[in-house]
């Protein structure tokens, strides 16, 4: 568990202990969803209002649903509703939130940092990160790494592939964050337009830096050689425009993962998707819903892990995040 006086802002400042409890949490939460009366009082009393200044149905509606089955009174605040839209500043927004005591606020927003900005200013409510511009997404992560852990077990030494727009991925930033505490080995693929040079340069980062275990292959195939997981990424046809591709077909003639690119993985290997899913383009249908597709799995196990973190900041019995 996690101090109530801390945050949740991005894996790199969680130890693999507090990754395992949450996963152990999370556990247990899943019972709670599986039983035939799905309500706790365990968050009884506590206020959690997200705060969402992008779009998300993944996100705010398992982290509404995870504070409501926990007990808690869920506030919705979106930015179309909100003050922001008369001019008001994120941090009177927040200033406003807590003064209603709120006692959790779940953030997405579009501008990298500001779920720490937040954390520095607000003492009397715990600040969640949903999603910060291209930076993080520590609770998706979370939910992707539990996921794995169920079908091939222990991560370390274990092949874990990123597929496709590296660059503006929150998702995968926060993944090898967390990844690269448990060992697992990690190869991203893609176009180079789409990959960080940071990335491109890791021999000469220092030895425990997360960005230490990453390989870059960009061919597809060999990317995916003896694979245990594999995430294709949502290609956000905005970056289209920008001119980073050349066209999306090209992309999915290249990049796109199929059942005939997949004879290259391991059979048992799991394909798995951040969601929302572009199908034939970054993915197939047919590996979609395919046998080793668990992409909807991601979405419900989303509800426990949102429940353990709630129940975890909400909590006072832990071990502080430094």
């Amino acid at each position: 568990m996690i101090k109530s006086s801390n945050h949740i802002l991005d894996l790199d400042l969680m130890t693999a202990p507090q990754i395992e409890q949450i996963f152990n949490d999370a556990d247990e939460m899943t019972d709670i969803l599986n039983s035939d009366y799905k309500k706790t009082e365990a968050l009884k009393g506590k206020t959690v209002i997200t705060l969402f200044f992008e779009p998300s149905t993944r996100t705010r509606s398992s982290f509404e649903q995870a504070g409501k089955i926990l007990g808690a009174d869920v506030i919705n605040i979106v930015n179309s509703t909100s003050s922001s839209k008369k001019g008001e500043s994120l941090y009177n927004t927040a200033l406003t939130i807590q003064s209603i005591k709120a006692d959790v606020i779940i953030l997405r927003h579009p501008h990298s940092g500001a779920p720490y900005f937040l954390s520095k200013l607000l003492h009397k409510s715990t600040i969640i990160n949903a999603g910060d511009g291209m930076h993080a997404h520590p609770t998706q992560a979370l939910l992707d790494m539990y996921v794995m852990k169920k079908h091939i077990g222990t991560l370390k030494n274990k092949k874990i592939v990123f597929v496709g727009d590296i660059s503006h991925s929150r998702v995968v930033r926060s993944n090898i964050c967390g990844l690269s505490k448990f060992g697992a080995k990690i190869v991203i693929c893609g176009p180079q337009s789409l990959i960080p040079t940071d990335f491109l340069s890791a021999e000469n980062l220092p030895q425990n830096h997360p960005f230490k275990n990453i390989s870059f292959e960009p061919k597809l195939h060999k990317a995916i050689d003896q694979a245990d997981v594999i995430m294709p990424l949502r290609l956000q046809r905005e970056r289209q425009d920008s001119g980073l591709l050349p066209s999306l077909r090209e992309y999915a003639s290249y990049f796109g993962v199929s059942l005939h690119k997949l004879q290259n993985a391991k059979p048992n290997a799991i394909i798995m998707h951040p969601g929302p899913v572009n199908e034939g383009v970054e993915i197939d249908h047919d590996v979609v819903h395919g046998p080793n597709s668990v992409i909807q799995e991601q979405v419900e196990s989303g509800v426990a892990i949102r429940m353990a973190i709630l129940k975890s900041v909400t909590q006072n019995e832990v071990s502080k995040i430094e």
